[in-house]
């Protein structure tokens, strides 16, 4: 048994099967991964990476598989589920995540070739445990599979606190002893038992709040779209390709940006923190809906166009299109009058955070500095926008007032 001192949980202790796989290859590669990716641009201390976050979500899988009475080798499984959940993230974790999910068509949660074959299916074969069956897990299938992915996951409340730790930021405090306990299973149904509707929402509250302050920071998002940038034309000069892309570390993709001509520029700026700036930051309410649903191809064209109008190189505009708003933890289950209810017919507090997701959500547009105004008006236009004059010169004096953040 190893004993390993956390910043977060104190003392992890890692035994048997876990044990032997921490010091597989893919899992010492999450040492190499940063856990909040370019969030590090605007709070130095987030330096925590997957590494640290999987040692987390495996302490808080035993303590769940404790309370929840699972021995045996449904519990080894878990155990092995919830150290390799990662193992599949690309360099800068989600940053770079959609980049090559478009090219191999696997998200990082869909990791049977790495753990059906070599160390790590080895070391799962001689504890006795079928490598697919634990794949299976990670991407949240069965009923087990809810403790590694789902509404309820032990890996949401590990990085909630994590993030809030190593961020400074205090909302993504939890009381995850308290969820840990509370969990049970109905009708292989994960959920919360009677009395804890409240503990359900303060995994939505947290998450909510840590959102715009935290992971969709606009300078949080600008490095991650410039990085992104730079990755793609790594990939689209065929410098490297997709797979072996997605098996890189952090440190394997910034040597790669600075090496080649054609991310050299990209990767400079980002060394020196000389950031592009937002042209435009539209809310919800302002943006068509075919432009939120555009595919990377179109959104592409519209860089392009954008990019004519104003008489500068198209690599100068990027649009950042976020998702729609969404909120998988309000389908959460909890035990109500003996009843099993989903969280958002129990919670009036769920409507109150839907709306504030979509009054916080925002599309970007980015340019370097001396840009931005002329790239603001062009994207207007070929967007369709009808941004009003007031918001034009808010974002104005935002990009003024917040360029050392």
């Amino acid at each position: 048994m190893n004993t390993i001192k956390d910043s977060v949980h104190d003392h992890i202790a890692v035994r048997g099967v876990a044990e032997e796989l921490l010091d597989t290859p893919p899992v010492q590669r999450l040492r190499h991964i940063k856990q909040l990716g370019t969030v590090g641009m605007v709070y130095p201390s987030a330096n925590h990476t997957r590494f640290e976050h999987s040692l987390g979500v495996y302490h808080l899988a035993e303590e769940a598989l404790g309370h929840l009475g699972v021995e045996g080798r449904n519990a080894d499984r878990v155990r092995a589920a919830a150290l390799l959940h990662d193992v599949g993230h690309a360099p800068f974790s989600h940053n770079t995540e959609h980049l090559v999910e478009r090219r191999t068509g696997k998200m990082h949660d869909e990791v049977h070739d790495l753990i059906e074959r070599g160390e790590v299916a080895r070391v799962l074969e001689l504890h006795d445990l079928n490598p697919r069956k634990v794949a299976d897990l990670v991407a949240g299938k069965g009923r087990f599979g809810q403790l590694v992915s789902g509404e309820l996951d032990v890996d949401r409340m590990d990085y909630l606190v994590r993030d809030a730790h190593h961020t400074g930021v205090p909302y993504g405090t939890i009381d995850h002893g308290r969820l840990v306990r509370q969990l049970r299973f109905v009708e292989d149904s994960l959920v919360l038992a009677e009395g804890n509707v409240q503990s359900a929402e303060s995994l939505l509250l947290a998450r909510a709040l840590m959102n715009p302050t935290v992971y969709n920071h606009h300078v949080a998002r600008i490095s991650k779209a410039m990085l992104r940038r730079g990755s793609e034309r790594l990939l689209d000069a065929s410098v490297v390709d997709a797979e072996t892309f997605r098996r890189w570390d952090d440190h394997d993709l910034l040597v790669a940006l600075r090496t080649h001509e054609e991310s050299a520029e990209f990767a400079d700026r980002l060394d020196r923190r000389d950031l592009f700036k937002r042209a435009v930051w539209a809310e919800y309410d302002d943006v068509d809906d075919d432009l939120i649903d555009a595919d990377h191809e179109r959104v592409l064209e519209y860089e392009a166009d954008i990019a004519e109008a104003v008489g500068i190189d198209p690599e100068s505009v990027v649009i950042d299109v976020q998702p729609r708003p969404s909120m998988k933890e309000s389908t959460s289950r909890v035990v109500v009058n003996g009843e099993v209810r989903r969280l958002g017919t129990q919670s009036g507090l769920v409507d109150a955070l839907r709306q504030a997701q979509t009054e916080q959500w925002r599309l970007g547009v980015y340019a370097p500095a001396a840009h931005t105004d002329a790239v603001g008006a062009a994207a207007e236009s070929v967007l369709g926008l009808d941004l009003d004059a007031l918001v034009v010169e808010v974002r104005k004096g935002m990009n003024r007032s917040l360029d050392q953040f």
